[in-house]
């Protein structure tokens, strides 16, 4: 039998609630800022300047949100992956404490634009948990806990092997960690009610139209697409994983100190009811605490199981990456083995070496960039808080985000050729380490 449903779709399942539109209005000839890049992070940054009365235009090469906004897991927390795994000199104690009081700061703006905007988006505050691979990531996350609960407000606790399986509904994991201070949310509905909410404050927006070039001139920008040139007093770069080939002109060290990587999704077709109410019986986001995780939750209505993880780092079309997806979901659900998939799709987020965030600028044209896939309180926080430092002019950091470029390696133009590589490594290293437990 086939684990496709006869309407399987590469569209992301996420588009039936909203789908990124084309929004192609007529280009200013001059704005105040203008932001490459409709997502979270272009998108809340162009809110905050609309609201204070400036000039904003945000400029997409494809659909508005079409990108990792409309396509990720809709997991939202604040604080549990920041410098998580990071491959250079650990973050000295005090950073560390303001990065996480950030990302905090970071999920109290996400609830309080819900709150403000009235954006409906299937927001379930139900909790996260990171299931251990094997017994001894316990220890690790048991060492972190103080400072997630001190400065990131996570309110998060051990769980044991038995409390995981009751919540989760597998016995997959050897205990976790529950981060209360978490949910989900329906991404595409988010980001709909996030554009909506900037468009009635005044941002314009212009879907399929790729920026070509950006020159410097006294006093400003010139910005070329295909469809007009537009001046401006500044630019924004909110273009993160998505910042390509096609960007090697326009900002090439942007582009150097990011490594776009893929991750895929499924969607299952609705569950029976009796059977929906064994997996995640508590309704919890979940990620996983071994280098190439899995991160799955159940859809806003509780019917469908959407499973996500880095399928595979070598080019594959999405029924190949559905059919790796379904045998993990399997692996974790067994009851699951004969339920199909109606939607498989993919997305891109954004690595840095250091495993941070970053936003920056100066002398008119700025970036925000780098969430390691934990993007949807991040970018949109980022987002924010560059539209703070623009209107403030202040050349102090406005965050501690706000260090500048991210870290780069003199191998490393932008291309993720090691990513294969890499990638089957750390697989590798994964199944080693899970054998004896």
């Amino acid at each position: 039998m086939s684990i496709f449903t006869e309407d399987f779709s590469t569209d992301p399942w996420w588009w039936q609630g909203f789908r990124p539109p084309e929004a192609t209005g007529e280009l200013p000839a001059r704005v105040g800022t203008l932001v490459i890049g409709a997502g979270y992070a272009g998108t809340a940054c162009a809110l905050r300047l609309a609201e204070a009365g400036e000039e904003v235009l945000v400029v997409e090469a494809g659909a508005l949100g079409q990108g990792a906004s409309t396509r990720s897991g809709g997991q939202v927390s604040g604080g549990v992956n920041v410098g998580k795994g990071a491959s250079r000199k650990p973050v000295p104690g005090h950073r560390k404490a303001a990065l996480l009081r950030d990302a905090a700061a970071g999920f109290t703006l996400f609830e309080t634009l819900l709150e403000r905007h009235q954006i409906r988006c299937g927001y379930h505050r139900t909790g996260r948990i990171n299931g251990f691979w094997t017994p001894a990531h316990a220890a690790g996350w048991a060492a972190r806990l103080p400072e997630l609960n001190e400065h990131a407000r996570s309110d998060a606790r051990l769980l044991d092997r038995e409390e995981a399986a009751a919540d989760l509904g597998t016995r997959f994991y050897h205990g976790g960690v529950l981060i209360n201070r978490a949910g989900h949310i329906q991404p595409a509905e988010f980001f709909g009610g996030l554009l909506a909410a900037a468009m009635r404050a005044g941002a314009c927006f212009a879907g399929g139209t790729p920026v070509l070039r950006v020159q410097r001139l006294p006093g400003g920008y010139r910005v070329e697409t295909p469809r007009g040139t537009v001046q401006a007093a500044r630019v924004v770069f909110a273009t993160n994983a998505y910042t390509g080939a096609a960007a090697r002109g326009l900002a090439p060290e942007l582009r150097r100190s990011l490594v776009p990587v893929t991750t895929h999704m499924i969607a299952t077709e609705e569950l029976p009811e009796a059977l929906a109410r064994t997996v995640l019986p508590a309704n919890r986001g979940v990620s996983e605490t071994r280098r190439v995780i899995s991160h799955y939750r159940l859809s806003p209505d509780g019917r469908r199981l959407l499973f996500g993880g880095r399928a595979s780092f070598f080019p594959l079309e999405e029924r190949r990456t559905a059919a790796l997806l379904h045998r993990a979901m399997v692996a974790r659900f067994p009851q699951l083995a004969g339920v199909r998939i109606s939607n498989a799709w993919g997305g891109r987020v954004a690595m840095t070496l250091d495993r941070l965030p970053h936003l920056g600028g100066g002398e008119g044209r700025f970036f925000v960039a780098g969430c390691q896939g934990s993007g949807v309180t991040m970018m949109t926080y980022l987002g924010h808080s560059l539209a703070e430092k623009i209107l403030s002019g202040r050349s102090d950091p406005v965050n501690a985000y706000d260090d500048g470029l991210p870290p780069h390696h003199p191998l490393y133009d932008g291309t993720p050729w090691f990513m294969p590589v890499l990638g089957s490594w750390y697989q590798w290293q994964d199944r080693r380490e899970r054998m004896p437990a």
